[in-house]
């Protein structure tokens, strides 16, 4: 990768389309950013090569059966949090697993297909991890916001 690698706003704008249509073709990029499709597709293979974008499908939980969404806050007592987030973060139902400052040392996120699921998964699956102290659970009640384009490309003229 190169390091020395610089996104200008010509790549900004491809990345803006792909955020707004992910399906669209280079040809449809090409269209509305006044460009060649071949220089959208070398620029999205370059953007791909340096690590600096990658196209993914984003779904809803609900779309494959999720019907509850729950944080649970850890605090990791006697072990390295990093190897308890580890094991936790091998476990099916947990998406999202990050290590913390504050009260507590792991957060994490999991979905589950109903609340049937809830008391087995907290009492067979987390709690025997060893390390783990105490656990704060929070059950989601709404989605207000979800995306997953919350990291913007920043260069350093606009850090």
């Amino acid at each position: 990768m190169n390091e020395k690698f610089e996104i200008d706003d010509i790549d900004r704008s491809i990345i803006g389309e792909l955020r707004r249509n992910g399906r669209a073709t280079n040809q449809q990029i090409a269209n509305r950013l006044k460009l060649t499709a071949a220089t959208v597709s070398a620029r999205i293979r370059r953007l791909e090569n340096a690590d600096k974008l990658r196209v993914v499908a984003v779904s809803d939980f609900r779309a494959h059966g999720y019907d509850v969404l729950l944080e649970i806050a850890i605090e990791v007592e006697s072990r390295a949090a990093s190897e308890v987030a580890q094991e936790l973060a091998k476990l099916d139902e947990v998406f999202a697993v990050h290590l913390v400052t504050g009260r507590y040392d792991i957060d994490i996120l999991v979905v589950l297909k109903s609340f049937d699921e809830l008391q087995a998964f907290i009492s067979e699956k987390i709690s025997t991890i060893r390390g783990i102290g105490s656990m704060m659970p929070a059950i989601a009640v709404d989605v207000v916001k979800y995306r997953f384009d919350v990291a913007p490309i920043v260069t350093k003229d606009t850090a």
